[in-house]
Formats: structure tokens, sequence, C-alpha cells
């Protein structure tokens, strides 16, 4: 199967490259990893945020169809890895869109995490959440990606992350606040719960539920089971500063070291996620031409979570993306079926 022709182009037509800086502090990098291997460990994460951790609302909107309601709260990644994150990505924001009426006596949410470039609510509510509220009664928590819209550093240009750790700071904090966000839904009386993004929200969404230690939904939409393919041989890969990364490399001992350290741990696709509590209630939706997320040469998520349902779009990543969306919404309502007829009362 070739690759989007739609993909290569979009990719060209954007200027931005990524870790202008390199590789990030070498001292961050050694306490990212260390790190990693808390929140890798199910029985150890699961113990990180307390199911009472403080979350606030902030206001509250009515509209015809729904409630939209705007909160806050610290993100516990600042708790654990004290100066790592930003001090603009320290407070964790989010908006929650709740149906005014529900269709049964669930009150069914999804947590939708950001894609590359995906800053603030409007794509997420828009595309995603008030379709979700008018076809399926499911209500959306959408949370703002560290890095991004509210919570980007003042220096950082658009999307553009400026050095390697920050990509592992953000995924970290994303577990750890996807789990705040869990105990908080649970805590109000919503249920059940589930996860989904696109592209790299998809990844990090993986990420989360494989943390979590309850069975749960799972959509993960445009990811695979690796993202290192994303940033070497996908359309991406143009965009990345190879020349500051490979100086760095090469000239600084301190660096090869860790990155050596980076590579083995992370890159290893068995370490980048645990197998879910219920792989049945995982629906990946893969384009078949995607450019961006290469499946070459990777194990397949079927092979790393057994009874899990892929499903294949016609078409490239940006194609999927943008007329796809009701396909991607389709599998969060089969997914959350799934949880009702297993798990249900």
């Amino acid at each position: 199967m070739g690759v989007s022709k739609l993909d290569v182009l979009y990719r060209r037509l954007l200027l931005t490259k990524l870790f202008i800086r390199g590789w990030g502090r070498p001292e961050d990098l050694k306490r990212l990893f260390e790190f990693r291997k808390i929140i890798g460990n199910r029985e150890r994460c699961q113990n990180l945020v307390s199911s009472d951790y403080p979350v606030y609302i902030d206001k509250m909107e009515e509209q015809s169809d729904c409630k939209i309601l705007d909160g806050h709260f610290v993100s516990p990644m600042a708790h654990y890895v004290p100066g790592i994150m930003p001090i603009e990505s320290v407070i964790a924001r989010f908006q929650f869109i709740v149906p005014k009426e529900w269709n049964s006596k669930h009150r069914p949410v999804c947590i939708h995490l950001a894609g590359t470039g995906d800053h603030h609510y409007w794509r997420r509510r828009t595309l995603m959440a008030r379709p979700m509220i008018k076809e399926a009664r499911i209500a959306s928590l959408l949370l703002e990606n560290p890095y991004y819209g509210c919570r980007k550093p003042k220096d950082q240009v658009r999307s553009s992350l400026k050095n390697v750790s920050d990509l592992f700071v953000m995924g970290g904090a994303l577990v750890l606040e996807s789990a705040a966000l869990l105990h908080w839904l649970e805590r109000e009386g919503y249920g059940p719960l589930g996860m989904t993004g696109i592209s790299m929200g998809g990844h990090m969404a993986s990420l989360a539920v494989s943390s979590w230690p309850k069975p749960m939904p799972l959509v993960p939409c445009l990811s695979w089971s690796t993202a290192s393919g994303v940033f070497t041989t996908g359309v991406l890969s143009k965009s990345i500063n190879w020349r500051e990364l490979e100086k760095q490399y090469y000239t600084q001992t301190v660096y090869e070291e860790e990155i050596i350290h980076m590579l083995e741990y992370c890159g290893c696709v068995k370490n980048l996620y645990l197998v879910p509590v219920d792989p049945s209630l995982i629906i990946v939706v893969q384009a078949k031409e995607d450019a961006y997320i290469p499946r070459t040469g990777v194990r397949s998520l079927q092979e790393i979570w057994p009874g899990c349902e892929i499903r294949y779009l016609e078409g490239g990543h940006i194609s999927a993306y943008l007329f796809k969306q009701g396909l991607f919404r389709q599998a969060i309502y089969d997914a959350f079926e799934r949880f009702l007829h297993k798990y249900a009362n």
C-alpha cells in the first residue's frame, strides 16, 4: 500500500521545525527516564494520583443542547518531577461538554486528548464533542495538552516543541492528568468512562488507558504501536532538527550516555504500552495510506494487545482527519456498547 500524496504535500507546506534546541538538558532526560519506569508499572502508577485529587470548576455555560464547564487542576507531574514542566503548563485546563438530558441510566463520558497542533478546544468540541451529544448522548471532556493553548510556553512557536524531552514531559503529564480526571468523573457519578484521541492524541490516550487499573473503552485514531517511526521515517521526520540532535549526540558524552539509555527503554514497543485490563474494549482506527504513522517494521497493536480490533479507512492521515470524523465517533460508540454489554449491571 502506498502513502497519501496529500499527507506529503501538506507536510511540505508547513515550515515549522521540531526540537530546535535538541534533546533537552541531560539532567532532565535522566529524571524523565527514571520516572518513566514508575508510570510504566500499572501497580505503582495507580498510587501516584489519589482518588480524591482536587479538581476545580471555574465556570459553567448553558447552551441549547448541553452544558459546557471549564475547569482546572494542578498537574500531578509538577509534584513528582518538580521543575520539569514550563510554568505555563503546570496548571492543567479542561472543558467538559455534558448533555442536558441522558438517554439511559448511564452517564457516559469520553476523554479526548489533543493531536499535534490541536490547541485549545474548538476542533475537538466542534468535530467530536457536539456531534457525540446529538448522536449518542455521550459527554466529552477535552483536556488541553501541556505545551499547547493556554499551557504553551511564551517562547514556543506554535506547536514546535523545543526539546525532545518536552515530548516525554507531555506524555508523562497526560498519563497522570488523565488519572486525576478519571478519578474526578467517578466521584461525580459519571460512567462508563473511556478515552480517545487522534494522531498524537491517540498515542497519549493509549498510554493513559494502559496505566489505568480498570477496564475502559479506548479508541486511538490514526496512531499505532510506537511513535518512533513518526519522527524517523514518516513525513514528519523532515521537520526534525536533525543537525542539532546529531551535533549534541556526537560532541557531548553526557548526551550519548543518556540518549542510548532513551532509545533502549522508550524505543521498545513493549515498554511503551502495557496491556490494558481488557483489550477487547479497544477499537483502533487507522488510515491505509497514512504517511505520518508508518506501520512497516513495527509490531502490530493486535500482537501487543491481543483481542483489540483494527478498523482501516481508505486514504491518508490528513484526509481521514478532515472527512472521517463520523467513523471515529462510531468506533467510540461501539467501544462503549461493548463495555455496557460486558460490564453493566
